[in-house]
């Protein structure tokens, strides 16, 4: 049976990822190696956007992207992963979309306004940032992808993509498909303090961590600061824990729920069951990443055979946008 078609996606080398990475987007990526020719890469370009002035840690953080994702259940015997940076073409067709792409459509771009505002603190005001939806759609557009793996307010991103396939085809010559959003109904988990889960805010739980440090982690996380004692009757609905319990205990969770209404188990014991499933279930993948940490030969030779096989396929489709521009000199 052949593939449904292709998917293009891609993280940035920001740090250890995290279950809200995993059940946000990595989860996905797994089901969909196997029924699509996928292509994930780490986006160490798109780190620069907005962490140029430190960049220290890419090296690193790269290394321990791809472990995490084999130790996820990623196969590259079923998928293409590989470094932005090592196919030179994204930057190339990034070049040649920004000759074309109307300022306009950058600066209307919901994240670059959300973010402008949000990093204060940082000097994000740069032609990188500005101009990052061209290289996003270079990286969808150069493997000819067809589907987008995103989530709801990602879904102007995609659209832009096909905004700029749709103006370079009507210009030059139909190259490039509109590529589609594939809409994923992610599990959303909050971070251990109730706030968004973000390495930021440090209340996270990773998946490089161990049973001991998982178990560490779900006694410091907060239930309902209403209820004092163990037989106070509770509201789950406020509890991180509870939050929890719905993705890792959906079997039993419509108990739980009950017994926490009626104070009839208490966040310790509560806690200590939670406990048990994650760590249950973040099993394979520690030991699937404690085995592949010592291997870094492996790792290197993951990421240059995705390299290779990328590099070829990106490389044909900008022979074929020169030639469609009348640019192939050579």
């Amino acid at each position: 049976m052949g593939k449904k078609g292709i998917i293009l996606s891609g993280m940035r080398p920001t740090g250890a990822l995290h279950l809200g990475n995993y059940f946000g987007a990595l989860e996905n990526w797994v089901k969909l190696q196997d029924e699509y020719e996928c292509y994930f890469f780490v986006a160490d370009w798109h780190a620069l956007t907005t962490g140029y002035e430190d960049t220290s840690q890419i090296k690193s953080n790269i290394n321990d992207l791809v472990i995490d994702w084999l130790s996820a259940g990623l196969d590259p015997n079923k998928c293409i992963m590989f470094l932005q940076s090592s196919v030179r073409a994204h930057a190339e067709l990034h070049l040649l979309f920004s000759m074309t792409t109307p300022l306009s459509w950058l600066t209307r771009c919901p994240t670059y306004k959300d973010q402008l505002t949000q990093m204060k603190d940082k000097n994000i005001a740069t032609y990188g940032f500005l101009g990052y939806p061209c290289l996003q759609a270079a990286d969808i557009l150069i493997y000819k992808a067809n589907t987008v793996p995103v989530g709801e307010d990602q879904v102007p991103h995609v659209e832009l993509t096909r905004e700029i396939a749709r103006r370079f085809n009507f210009i030059y010559e139909e190259i490039f498909p509109e590529p589609q959003s594939l809409l994923t109904k992610a599990k959303v988990l909050p971070g251990l303090d109730g706030r968004k889960m973000s390495k930021s805010y440090g209340n996270t739980v990773a998946l490089s961590d161990s049973p001991d440090e998982i178990a560490k982690k779900v006694k410091t996380m907060i239930t309902d600061p209403a209820r004092i004692k163990k037989d106070d009757p509770g509201n789950p609905e406020v509890c991180s824990v509870f939050a929890f319990h719905k993705v890792f205990n959906e079997t039993t969770v419509c108990d739980i729920e009950q017994q926490c209404r009626g104070g009839c188990i208490g966040c310790v014991q509560c806690k200590k069951l939670l406990n048990e499933k994650v760590t249950a279930y973040m099993e394979p993948i520690y030991e699937r990443r404690q085995s592949l940490v010592n291997k870094p030969e492996y790792i290197r030779e993951v990421i240059t055979e995705g390299n290779k096989k990328a590099n070829e396929i990106a490389e044909k489709t900008l022979a074929e946008v020169k030639r469609a521009m009348k640019i192939d000199w050579e």
